[in-house]
């Protein structure tokens, strides 16, 4: 049974978080939750948390063991990108785009 937990809008680049969670499938929570604590990156807090919150929906709305819960898949899709402009010389702008992801952490039971 696959259990899913989403983060919408996390104020980072897709691209900067697809870099930590292409780690995470084929783990099981806790080595996830060990790789994330020392993954030199700011977004990996926020990554662990998802990874808790599957964890908990799997084991409050379906009875599933966490122990027997592995990464099935992890990705970040594009979120809202809010558009800044910045001056430059001659009075002409440069845009900003701040860009924003959609995390999706799904976990499967591992078979015995």
């Amino acid at each position: 049974m696959e259990v899913r937990a989403v983060t919408r809008g996390m104020p980072a680049s897709p691209r900067k978080v697809r870099l930590i969670l292409e780690r995470l499938p084929g783990l099981s929570v806790d080595q996830a939750l060990a790789l994330l604590r020392y993954v030199p990156s700011p977004h990996a807090r926020t990554i662990s948390k998802t990874v808790l919150s599957a964890a908990a929906n799997a084991e409050n709305n379906y009875n599933l063991d966490v122990d027997e819960l592995y990464i099935k898949r992890a990705y970040a899709d594009e979120g809202r990108t809010l558009k800044r402009f910045r001056p430059r010389s001659r009075g002409r702008v440069s845009p900003i785009l701040k860009r924003s992801s959609h995390i999706t952490i799904i976990l499967d039971q591992r078979e015995a």
